[in-house]
């Protein structure tokens, strides 16, 4: 009879399997190209039970000056190899994932606790950004102009812009790193990774993966970059005008900070930052779909998606009938540790979210909400010390100062709405941020309101779908304090390059814009 592995087990040869043992045998790991000098080590537990997986190596400043050093040096030749053989390098890339696929979905959903087939689908999101950027070497394209003075041509042109730094967050540890340095790549910059201080082995494992590749290739290290660090990291790298883009994800307090350092140096930002998304439920919208939109989009990664379904829209002849289907089903959600078969909603990041949740829910009622279900801190033997929380339901307004905020945390608020559908397109647009939003209706002139320049302000505006689970091909982000800035798909490749306005002249004369006359 075959003997069962614990899930700790199964953890460490998940890390044998990905490499990331191989630097210390006490699971201690560091810089992949950097120098083993760091000051101090941290340690990693999962939020799924509490169990120390590992420690990794913090950096130095002198450890970032060496990463930049070596990023600098690879840009020097990486930005020499044509287009599409950058694109067979990603191609390679997008292989060794799928190889890889089942180890690093299982480390995503352990050292991040989302449930095992959104890591899995996370590092299926990895392949598609790879697969997307590979056709999209051949596909750089500029264009031609006719010029206003004959015998002139005229194009403009793409070129690489160099280092991009990456800062990413804990909710997508692998996803995000990947939309940003496989399209980074083909265009011929090097990046360098800030990973989250909360999920660093999963970056290590990536860092693995892409070194492969290059190794097999003869190319720098230096072209793929991690550096695990803290804050004071990040400031670097906000301020070091040797990296031409930033792009950040995270708070909204975060891009903030990223946003003005780069901005007072003339840098680029690319700033994804927080969401309060919601759905509309209106009279003509088909139940079935949009209950499991909903609860798709509260609950899935415990709420900690930035597209995540915070609000809820609702047409009051529907809002009673909404409002008991989802008392129906909350109480039968599976929780706990997320490699489980069947369990739909993990652990929150540390104890700190769940305090966090905790708090936002008291905070509300103070103000009037109304918590209609859930809104625990599940203990006891079934949540082995992990940090679980039961989803909640809360009735609220619009207005209230803990709804108008981003608490990431599942905590969905029913706000209800009467009249027509531009009254509930003003109650979702009227919050600070901007990046998902969605309505279910059955009438075309509803979803058509929704999607007019006077519909919704969100940079992602969905009809009959959720809130959450973008694909790759189309541009994701958004508005107002989610930052603005678009990653992924569509012509999001462009804010990684730097455009240039070539003209040529192949005549005899020198014939002067606008018809100016300049004789000597």
């Amino acid at each position: 009879m075959m003997e069962t592995l614990t899930h700790q087990e199964e953890i460490r040869n998940i890390l044998d399997t990905l490499k990331i043992n191989e630097l210390n045998p006490a699971y201690s790991t560091g810089l992949a190209w950097g120098s083993l000098n760091q000051a101090y080590t941290k340690k990693v537990y999962s939020p799924t039970d509490s169990s120390f997986i590992g420690s990794v190596c913090m950096a130095t400043p002198t450890d970032y000056e060496e990463v930049v050093g070596k990023a600098k040096q690879a840009f020097e030749v990486w930005k020499r190899v044509p287009a599409p053989k950058r694109g067979e390098i990603v191609r390679q890339i997008g292989d060794k994932l799928r190889t890889y696929k089942t180890p690093l979905g299982k480390l995503v959903s352990y050292e991040m606790g989302k449930i095992y087939q959104e890591g899995l689908g996370e590092v299926q999101e990895m392949i598609d950004i790879c697969d997307f950027a590979v056709g999209l070497a051949r596909q750089l394209y500029g264009s031609t102009m006719h010029s206003e003075r004959s015998e002139h041509r005229m194009y403009d042109q793409y070129h690489p812009l160099g280092i991009v730094g990456v800062i990413s967050a804990f909710n997508f540890p692998v996803a995000v790193w990947a939309w940003n340095a496989m399209l980074a790549a083909v265009c011929g910059d090097v990046t360098i990774w800030k990973p989250s201080e909360k999920t660093p082995l999963c970056a290590v494992a990536c860092q693995h993966i892409v070194g492969e590749v290059l190794k097999e290739n003869n190319l720098p290290e230096g072209i793929f970059n991690i550096i695990i660090g803290d804050a004071e990291i990040g400031k670097l790298m906000a301020h070091d005008k040797r990296m031409p883009l930033i792009s950040a994800t995270g708070s909204t307090r975060m891009g903030k900070q990223v946003g003005k350092a780069v901005g007072e140096r003339l840098g680029r930002s690319l700033l994804e930052l927080g969401g309060n998304n919601a759905i509309i439920i209106t009279e003509n919208a088909d139940l079935e779909m949009a209950i499991r939109a909903t609860v798709f989009g509260a609950v899935g990664t415990c709420g900690q998606r930035c597209t995540t379904t915070r609000r809820l829209i609702i047409h009051e002849n529907r809002y009673e009938e909404v409002k008991q289907r989802l008392l129906s089903i909350y109480p039968k959600l599976p929780i706990g540790n997320p490699l489980n078969e069947g369990i739909l909603v993990g652990p929150l990041i540390d104890k700190d979210a769940v305090n966090n949740f905790s708090n936002a829910l008291q905070n509300v009622q103070k103000e009037g909400g109304k918590l209609l279900i859930g809104g625990e801190v599940l203990n006891g033997e079934h949540y082995a010390n992990g940090c679980y929380v039961s989803p909640a339901i809360v009735e609220a307004e619009n207005h209230y100062e803990m709804v108008q905020e981003e608490t990431f945390a599942p905590i969905l608020y029913l706000i209800r709405y009467s009249g027509d559908v531009q009254n509930a397109i003003d109650i979702q647009n009227d919050v600070k941020q901007g990046l998902s939003s969605a309505i279910f209706s059955t009438n075309m002139l509803e979803t058509e309101k929704f999607l007019a320049h006077w519909g919704s302000d969100c940079g992602i505006a969905n009809v009959n779908i959720g809130t959450s689970g973008a694909e790759i091909g189309g541009a994701f982000g958004g508005e107002k304090e989610t930052g603005g800035g678009r990653e992924s798909g569509s012509d999001a490749w462009k804010v990684y390059m730097r455009r240039q306005t070539n003209t040529i002249n192949y005549g005899t004369s020198l014939p002067l814009a606008q018809g100016i006359k300049f004789d000597v």
